[in-house]
C-alpha cells in the first residue's frame, strides 16, 4: 500500500478558505433547523470502485467545526476501496456534519479520483523500470493536496514548483536564444539544484547529456523514436559510468500507451492528466441522529 508521506504543510491554510467560501458568515439552514447541542452520526461511502484518499482532510474539516468530533477512517490513504464500501464514519454536532458534507465529499471524490487515476497508471506500467510523476499542471491553490493524492496512489512527485528544480523548457530556449545543450551548461553553472531540459530531438538529447543535464526529457516522442533515443543514450552513458542521466518521457502519454512507452526503457513518465483530467469519484454522506 502506498504512503504518501504527512500531510501538505498548507492544509490547514487550504481548509480555512474552503470553509469561509462555502459558510460565509454561518450556515443559514443548519442555523435554522438543528438545534446547537444536537449531535449526528456521519458515514461517508465510495459508490464505485477506486483508491482512497483525503482522509487527513476530511477528519480537519470535521474538527475545525467540532473540535471534539469522534473520527474513525475505516481505509488508510492508498487503499483500494470497493463499491458500496464505507470509508470514514464520525460522530459530531449535527450542524458541523451538515455545514462540512460538500466540502468533506468535494475533497475525498477529488482527491480520491487522483488516487485512482495514479494507481491504474502505476499498475499499467508494473514490472517496468518507469516511474509514474505527476506535473504542475494543477488546480490553482490545491497543487499540494493533488500532489499529495498522486502518491497515495502510488505516483511520485515531480517538483512542486519553480523553485525546487530547473526545468528548461522550449520557450526559455525562444527567449536566451540558447540550444538545449547550453542552457543546460549555463543552469549548471549558476544553480545548485537538479537541472532537466526538454528535447524534441535524438541529438538534442545526446548533446544536453553531454552537458551534464542531470534528466533528460523526451517532449512528444512516440514509443518507437522513445525507445530509439534511449538505447541511444543508454549506449553512451551506460550504467556504472560516472554519469548517468535520468530519462523522462513526457507529452501524449494516455493510459492506453503507457505501458507502451514504459517498455521503451525510460526512469520515469509524466502524465499531466492525473491532476488536470481525473474524474472525481461518486462519494456519498449519510447522517443519522445520535
Amino acid at each position: 500500500m502506498p504512503d504518501p508521506g504527512p500531510p501538505p504543510r498548507e492544509l490547514v491554510g487550504i481548509i480555512e478558505r474552503v470553509l469561509a467560501e462555502d459558510m460565509g458568515p454561518g450556515d443559514l439552514t443548519t442555523g435554522a433547523l438543528l438545534e446547537e447541542r444536537a449531535m449526528a452520526r456521519a458515514e461517508i461511502s465510495f459508490r464505485e470502485k477506486g483508491v482512497m484518499a483525503g482522509g487527513i482532510v476530511a477528519e480537519l474539516v470535521l474538527r475545525e467545526l467540532d473540535v471534539e468530533t469522534e473520527y474513525e477512517q475505516l481505509v488508510p490513504e492508498g487503499g483500494a476501496v470497493e463499491a458500496a464500501s464505507p470509508v470514514i464514519r464520525a460522530v459530531a454536532r449535527a450542524r458541523a456534519i451538515l455545514s462540512a458534507e460538500r466540502v468533506l465529499l468535494n475533497f475525498v471524490a477529488h482527491l480520491s479520483g487522483i488516487a485512482t487515476l495514479t494507481a491504474r497508471f502505476v499498475e499499467a506500467v508494473e514490472g517496468t523500470r518507469a516511474e509514474i510523476l505527476d506535473t504542475r499542471k494543477t488546480t490553482p491553490g490545491m497543487r499540494a493536496l493533488e500532489k499529495y493524492a498522486v502518491r497515495a496512489g502510488g505516483g511520485t512527485s515531480h517538483r512542486m514548483g519553480l523553485h525546487d528544480a530547473v526545468l528548461i523548457k522550449d520557450n526559455h530556449l525562444t527567449l536566451t536564444g540558447l540550444a538545449p545543450a547550453a542552457a543546460a551548461a549555463r543552469a549548471k553553472a549558476r544553480v545548485n539544484r537538479p537541472v532537466e531540459v526538454e528535447v524534441t530531438t535524438l541529438e538534442e538529447a545526446l548533446a544536453c547529456a553531454r552537458a551534464g543535464a542531470d534528466v533528460i526529457m523526451l517532449d512528444n516522442f512516440e514509443p518507437d523514436r522513445a525507445k530509439g533515443a534511449i538505447d541511444a543514450l543508454r549506449a553512451e552513458f551506460p550504467k556504472g559510468a560516472d554519469y548517468w542521466p535520468t530519462i523522462e518521457i513526457s507529452g501524449g502519454v494516455t493510459l492506453e500507451n503507457v505501458r507502451e512507452y514504459a517498455l521503451a526503457g525510460p526512469d520515469r513518465i509524466s502524465v499531466g492528466a492525473l491532476t488536470h483530467s481525473a474524474a472525481s469519484l461518486d462519494v456519498t454522506l449519510d447522517v443519522c441522529p445520535v
